[in-house]
């Protein structure tokens, strides 16, 4: 599919728009997620923090309860184990929270709200994840204290729920003591931050979203508005360009015109005269015929002779049989004939051969030179220079006038824009500068318009 060149400018707007939205909400997202699980794992961590610390104190007050009778006992006082046993089972609290109470070698001695573990060994017992339970806490037992997560039956219901233990041992007795919360409310809340961290994620890259179709909308109506004001604006252009085209042409029929009328027309007529002169005498047998004949022969000649001239200056052959120097000399050595004004013509030969385009912008800014020269600047020498260069063709018109005023060389009649023009199209450059002794037009075409000799075949410019 091709596209226009409007569509190519929005594309070349919005893409890079386009892309640079997508990654910072790329970035946004993942730099806002790795920071709320940075967050949420410091609220879990403080959560479960709190919840050992809760652990702590229960089993403070359990120790505070058999206490006294732990410390007058004796390692076999198999009374006071009964009566530790009896306190432990009757402190329970809330609907999940009991102290349970293992033996060395596993047995489990106390569990108030699962009375099914109780008098059983459950050594090497491990919960549905494979974590070992019964054998972890009493390692840590017999280390003194510690914290153990496992997955346990919840008492109430009966469903497996994550568990945080606190566990202390009695060396004398043999014993690992300890209690445990369900942390199930922790892990909601946990959830529920991360439900909304990931809520929160999700707005920001739809606004960031919203952010990128406002932006490429506004892009979008900024080139179409641009695209309206730029095709009024071409159509304005091409309008008076048209224009311009007419008064051209119009200009140069005028031209035309003027010349016929001027120089043919009364030419024609000095023939019409002598010739009706001629017959009258010849009539008359008055010898003189012959010598009307002869002057209008003359003038005849004269015709055809201003004929070659209009038509030479419409379009010369020597442009295109001999090249531009030889076309530029012979308008010039025409012009200073024409007009008493001194010409001097300098050319260097060309190494390569000047296309036709540019042959013919040329010879036509040198035309238009002339013609200014002879009309406006009151010269009374004009040097013409054409010559090639490394970098093109050159040609420059320099004389001895007047001058241009500033705001003839700012606003620049439609001769003055013509050859502009002329350069514009061919990709190359127009100086003009004018002082108060004179100015020089100097034109240069690249040197893409300069064609490789055919051959070994000379051919000059």
């Amino acid at each position: 599919m091709k596209l226009s060149y409007g569509q190519k400018i929005f594309l070349l707007a919005t893409l890079p728009l386009v892309l640079a939205m997508l990654t910072v909400g790329f970035l946004v997202q993942r730099e806002s997620r790795e920071m709320a699980d940075r967050e949420i794992a410091g609220l879990e961590a403080q959560l479960i923090a709190a919840k050992k610390a809760e652990l702590r104190n229960y089993l403070s007050i359990a120790r505070t309860a058999f206490g006294p009778i732990y410390g007058n006992a004796l390692p076999d006082d198999e009374a006071a184990k009964r009566e530790v046993l009896q306190i432990l089972a009757a402190m329970t609290y809330g609907n999940e929270g009991f102290y349970f109470v293992y033996d060395y070698e596993g047995n489990n001695l106390v569990s108030p709200r699962q009375t099914w573990l109780i008098e059983r060994n459950w050594a090497g017992l491990k919960d549905p994840e494979g974590t070992p339970v019964v054998d972890e806490v009493i390692r840590l037992a017999r280390q003194g204290a510690g914290y153990h997560s496992y997955v346990w039956p919840k008492p109430s219901t009966g469903e497996n729920a994550n568990m945080v233990s606190y566990v202390i041992g009695l060396q004398d007795w043999r014993w690992a003591i300890g209690t445990g919360i369900f942390i199930d409310d922790v892990l909601t809340s946990v959830a529920a931050a991360r439900a909304e961290t990931e809520a929160r994620v999700q707005r920001t890259f739809l606004y960031i979203g919203a952010i990128t179709l406002a932006s490429v909308l506004v892009v979008f109506l900024s080139g179409l508005m641009l695209n309206l004001r730029e095709r009024r604006l071409a159509e304005d252009k091409l309008k008076a360009l048209t224009q311009r085209v007419f008064d051209t042409q119009e200009e140069e029929r005028g031209r035309v015109a003027r010349e016929l009328h001027d120089s043919i027309s009364q030419i024609l007529v000095g023939v019409r005269y002598t010739l009706e002169l001629a017959r009258r005498r010849q009539a008359t047998g008055d010898a003189r015929a012959g010598e009307s004949l002869n002057s209008g022969i003359d003038h005849l000649n004269g015709a055809i002779q201003e004929v070659r001239r209009i038509s030479r200056d419409l379009r010369p052959g020597v442009l295109d049989d001999l090249g531009l120097g030889p076309a530029l000399q012979s308008l010039a050595e025409e012009f200073g004939k024409r007009t008493g004004i001194k010409v001097e013509f300098e050319t260097v030969v060309f190494r390569n051969r000047l296309d036709q385009d540019a042959k013919i912008a040329l010879y036509r800014i040198a035309q238009e030179a002339l013609t200014n020269i002879e009309r406006h600047a009151g010269a009374t020498e004009v040097a013409v220079l054409v010559r090639g260069t490394k970098n093109g063709a050159i040609l420059r018109i320099q004389d001895n006038g007047r001058g241009m005023p500033p705001q003839r060389a700012e606003v620049q009649g439609l001769g003055l824009r013509n050859m502009a023009e002329r350069m514009e199209r061919l990709d190359g450059t127009l100086r003009i500068l004018s002082t108060k002794t004179g100015t020089t037009i100097e034109a240069q075409v690249p040197l893409t318009h300069m064609l490789p000799p055919a051959g070994r075949t000379k051919v000059s410019a």
